[in-house]
């Protein structure tokens, strides 16, 4: 698809990924509307862009996050591509995981972007693209981080399965599964501690790619092992 010119709503835009990913998008012309939590922060990031439309909700509240989308859409007179850039993260055994924390990761991780993108979808122009922002833990779950690693299998799963279904309307499904990226995720955890992370992956590098992807219509962002960077395919 053309970034230029295109209506994107970034979802999780007041964190650091959600954040980056919106200036990258309205840098190359696109015309960026946001959602976020944190409205203060919100406000700022879109006065930063030029005053572009701005929603608060939380992505557990299904009915704020459906209004966001709406208003966005009316805003920008349509969708052509969704970004969602939500995420929390749990740390410890998975035998003594909290049902509550457990149910949360899940909430955010996984229900929540499922419900958004329902949400888009009947705005959402064809030929364009919905991003979705999972984790390198969907091919490779890690220990002390069962049910974070689940919540991201879980919607990597589901994008694959929806790209499939939009075929007939030439909406590509973008899964973007980066290593580990400073965001300050880890120091935001629901419970626990995390284990020894590896340093963090370079965050232009994985916007950089997010946006090649949309580009080329791919189905995945991921990292070559043997080459140790990130791959758009």
């Amino acid at each position: 698809m053309e970034l230029s010119g295109a209506r994107v709503l970034v979802a999780g835009a007041t964190g650091v990924l959600g954040g980056a990913l919106a200036r990258a998008l309205a840098g190359e012309g696109a015309r960026v509307a946001l959602s976020g939590r944190d409205d203060g922060r919100l406000q700022a990031l879109a006065a930063e862009l030029g005053g572009v439309p701005a929603t608060a909700a939380d992505a557990v509240d299904v009915d704020a996050v459906r209004a966001a989308v709406d208003a966005t859409a009316a805003a920008l007179g349509g969708l052509d591509a969704v970004v969602v850039a939500w995420g929390v993260v749990a740390f410890g055994a998975a035998a003594d995981a909290d049902d509550a924390v457990t149910e949360e990761l899940f909430a955010v991780n996984t229900l929540a972007p499922m419900s958004l993108v329902r949400a888009a979808l009947p705005h959402l122009a064809d030929g364009g693209a919905v991003v979705l922002l999972s984790a390198i833990v969907a091919d490779a779950p890690t220990l002390g981080m069962a049910e974070y690693s689940a919540s991201k299998a879980a919607l990597s799963a589901w994008a694959g399965v929806l790209r499939r279904e939009l075929r007939g309307r030439s909406i590509g499904v973008l899964d973007v599964r980066p290593p580990h990226v400073d965001t300050g995720l880890v120091d935001r955890a629901l419970a626990g501690t995390p284990p020894k992370l590896p340093a963090g992956h370079d965050l232009g590098e994985v916007v950089s790619a997010v946006l090649d992807g949309m580009r080329q219509g791919a189905r995945e962002v991921v990292v070559d092992p043997r080459e140790r960077r990130l791959v758009v395919r």
